[in-house]
């Protein structure tokens, strides 16, 4: 029982040795064996990375035994031996986004060892430029790997939103439980009702049709690809590509700062969308929206999904009129101030109420939320 309570205690003051790092070692001496994990070990991949902090607090930087044996290859393969991977994603995460550690992105083999997430395509997508060779091929296999995760996820959710959308107005033969038209099955057998057994006796069932037009809808989807809406574009990029496979739209893509992109002939490849988007610069929402008015060659079929934070870096005069300009059009406008899972990100309100006043409709929405607002559109049309 005594062993058991010091393994216990030696368990305890390792992971608070662990938490509080190498400026506990005089205080709390060195790790103890306790349960097998190598803690250790742990300390200097730990310090290697989050040592960093203490480093730009004091304004310096140590050097240290623990630090000259490790570089980012090395830290990176005992990282995966050691940690979970939950554990592993975020610290990859932390060293890229907090602490800068780029090295993990110009070497190929140790590209190929990170966890492939949002946050890693994120980091990618920032720093392409700077890759060249087996990098630049090894990085373009991650997005692609992200990105189908991403796609996978989005699609059916998409799909059954704009195709599956059902037309109260018309009965199928085609028999499906969640079609099931109860008003219209009681309406049409109400002729059939057995006053004897106080019950209705139904011959016929009815169904609503699935809604799958072939007269497309045509989907312009303006992006702005300035650095704090990276996220964003990932997913309208994304989206874009599943919508361009859907029949019942006719989608084009249009990435702007204050220079535009089309990118609608790349549009069915979110891939090769997001290889070309140079992120950062200023914002010109105007020009973007007199681009898209100018693609408007069915605007009452039409609908213009700009995706920005509405903070105009030119002005809002050109942006306002443009917005009016495609209402009156007769397209809808929809501005999403953020479409990615958390729905949240910081934008121009007074923008928003000025646009909303015009007839524009401003929200934030998730990619399946866009997806159920464009299938609403569609049904009631």
């Amino acid at each position: 029982m005594q062993i058991e309570t010091e393994n216990e205690r030696q368990l305890l003051l390792n992971r608070w040795r662990l938490t509080l790092g190498k400026y506990s070692r005089d205080g709390m001496g060195e790790f103890g064996a306790a349960d097998g994990f190598s803690y250790a070990e742990a300390d200097d991949l730990l310090e290697f990375l989050y040592g960093r902090e203490y480093d730009e607090e004091r304004g310096v930087r140590e050097g240290g035994s623990d630090d000259s044996r490790l570089t980012v290859p090395k830290w990176i393969d005992k990282v995966h031996t050691l940690f979970p991977k939950e554990v592993v994603e975020k610290m990859e995460a932390h060293a890229l986004e907090r602490y800068g550690l780029t090295d993990l992105l110009t070497d190929a083999r140790v590209l190929e060892k990170l966890e492939p997430n949002m946050a890693l395509l994120k980091q990618i997508l920032s720093l392409k430029g700077m890759m060249r060779g087996e990098v630049l091929k090894t990085a373009r296999r991650i997005v692609r790997q992200v990105v189908d995760e991403l796609t996978k996820k989005m699609r059916s959710q998409i799909r059954s939103a704009v195709m599956g959308r059902r037309d109260r107005t018309r009965s199928t033969p085609f028999r499906c439980a969640k079609n099931l038209d109860f008003k219209k099955t009681i309406r049409k057998n109400l002729k059939n009702y057995d006053r004897e057994r106080d019950c209705l006796v139904v011959e016929r069932v009815y169904f609503y049709r699935n809604i799958e037009r072939y007269n497309p809808w045509h989907v312009i989807v303006c992006v702005d690809e300035s650095g704090s809406m990276m996220e964003n574009v990932i997913h309208s990029a994304v989206m874009a590509g599943v919508f361009a496979k859907l029949p019942v739209l006719s989608v084009k893509l249009v990435i702007f700062d204050t220079n535009i992109v089309d990118l609608s002939d790349y549009v069915d490849d979110p891939v090769e969308t997001l290889m070309s988007v140079q992120l950062g610069g200023g914002t010109d929402i105007g020009k973007a929206l007199a681009y898209c008015e100018g693609l408007l060659a069915f605007p009452q079929r039409s609908i213009v999904v700009l995706v920005s934070d509405l903070c105009d870096g030119e002005g809002y005069r050109s942006m306002y009129a443009h917005a009016r300009s495609i209402v009156e059009a007769g397209a809808r406008l929809i501005c999403l101030t953020s479409l990615d899972k958390d729905c949240a990100g910081m934008y121009d309100r007074t923008a928003a109420k000025h646009l909303t006043a015009l007839g524009a409709s401003v929200a934030a929405l998730t990619p399946g939320g866009l997806a159920d607002w464009i299938g609403s559109i569609i049904a009631g049309n």
